[in-house]
Parts: C-alpha cells; sequence; structure tokens
C-alpha cells in the first residue's frame, strides 16, 4: 500500500546510481564489486566505490575551501528546506551558455512573491533529459569546452545577500554554466553553511513555490559532499 503524508505528492529528483553514469572529468567511474552472493553466502553484499560528486549529490564548503564546512558538520534540519524552482526551459533553446540573471529572479518575485529566507532555489531547464549520455550531458564542443546553463556568479552574490538563501540546485552537471572553468558561482556559494545540489531531474514535477526538499545526504567526516538521494514533498 502507498503512502502519501500530508496527502502531498513525493518527487524523487534524483538519477539512479550505476556504473553508466556521466561523471566529471577527471573523477572515478562509479564501480560495483561483489562481495557476497545468496547463492554461495546466504546473504548478498555489493562494494560501491564512486567520488563524492557522482550521480545527484550534494556539495558543500569544503569542496572548494581548505577550511570550509564538511558535510557531517551540516545539521539535519539544515537538510530540509522549502524550494523556489526557476524555469529557464526557453532561455536555453537556442543559448546553451544562458545563465540566470538576477532581473529573472526579480520578475520571478513579481509573479510569484518574495523569496522567503532560508529557501533553495532551484534552476530547471530540462538538461535532465540528455541524461546519462555524457557527451549530450556535458555538450562538449571541438575544443573540449563544456556548454550548458547555470547560474550568474552575480545572480548568486544577490540571492545571498538580498535573500539570505540556503543553497542552489540545477538539473545540469553543474551551478556554474558549463564553460566557466573558474567555477565562480560555487565559490560564491559555498562559503559558511550553503551546498549546491548538481545533477538533479524531474524539476519540471515542482510547482514555482510550495514544495519542500528533503536531502539524504550520507554524514561523511570530512566529506567535500555526497551523493544524495533527494526528495521532495509538493502540494
Amino acid at each position: 500500500m502507498k503512502v502519501v503524508p500530508f496527502r502531498r505528492r513525493v518527487i524523487d529528483l534524483s538519477h539512479p546510481l550505476s556504473p553508466q553514469i556521466p561523471v566529471w572529468p577527471g573523477d572515478p567511474r562509479p564501480a560495483f564489486v561483489t562481495l557476497a552472493t545468496t547463492a554461495r553466502h546466504g546473504y548478498a553484499l555489493q562494494q560501491i566505490m564512486l567520488g563524492e560528486h557522482s550521480g545527484t549529490h550534494l556539495g558543500c564548503a569544503r569542496h572548494l575551501q581548505e577550511d570550509g564546512l564538511t558535510v557531517e558538520q551540516l545539521e539535519a534540519e539544515e537538510l530540509i528546506v522549502p524550494a523556489v524552482v526557476v524555469d529557464g526551459r526557453a532561455q536555453v533553446v537556442d543559448d546553451p551558455d544562458w545563465a540566470l540573471l538576477p532581473a529573472m529572479v526579480t520578475e520571478w518575485e513579481r509573479q510569484y512573491g518574495r523569496i522567503a529566507a532560508g529557501s533553495a532555489i532551484l534552476l530547471l531547464t530540462g538538461w535532465d533529459r540528455r541524461w546519462p549520455d555524457a557527451n549530450a550531458y556535458f555538450n562538449y564542443d571541438e575544443q573540449g569546452t563544456m556548454h550548458y546553463p547555470g547560474f550568474a556568479p552575480e545572480t548568486v552574490a544577490w540571492l545571498i545577500e538580498e535573500r539570505a538563501i540556503c543553497g542552489l540546485g540545477c538539473d545540469t552537471a553543474g551551478i556554474d554554466p558549463g564553460r566557466d572553468r573558474t567555477l565562480a558561482s560555487n565559490r560564491l556559494l559555498l562559503q559558511g553553511r550553503r551546498w549546491h545540489l548538481e545533477n538533479l531531474t524531474r524539476l519540471d514535477e515542482l510547482p514555482p513555490t510550495g514544495a519542500w526538499l528533503f536531502i539524504g545526504a550520507l554524514p561523511i567526516v570530512g566529506g567535500t559532499g555526497s551523493p544524495a538521494r533527494v526528495l521532495a514533498l509538493a502540494p
């Protein structure tokens, strides 16, 4: 029997993990090793080897700062947060390098209301439809530069300073546009107790406002991030 709490929809925003998923250039490929089988041992067990930022994942300050916050230091209440979804699908059709600017966020607020402090801003681009084709997902050009949409640094700065957000998420490989190798948006965001969620999926099933995120990140001691089962509770 399927039970839905509070008469709300539960939406899984996570990609399944497998050895075939796209991984960031230079990151280790996931590997699943069978250590025990029910036929031989009476129980089944796999060893899983993967990077902290593989698949749908959370990243925190230690990812980009030597003395930054590590994932196990996040409090449980910091992983259950209200979600705001900004739809950029129309903009990315002709511009894979498109970046969300502050003007579009203020336009969103004119329609849906002021973003509450402590919210997570999720950028819906439809890029998750390219998963798990790594070439399509990273969208390399002939020089090896990646092209996918993300958050402009000035938008991240504005959201931090003016709206006191707790984190950002996207349905692409990173919150920075793919061609920004400086990771400027991430470097702004991942200070203090903020985090990012990358490689999300099914953001189109969320309303612009009114959903809550439940982020199942592993409390890895000293972790720079963690693969995560990200669930949304939506009206």
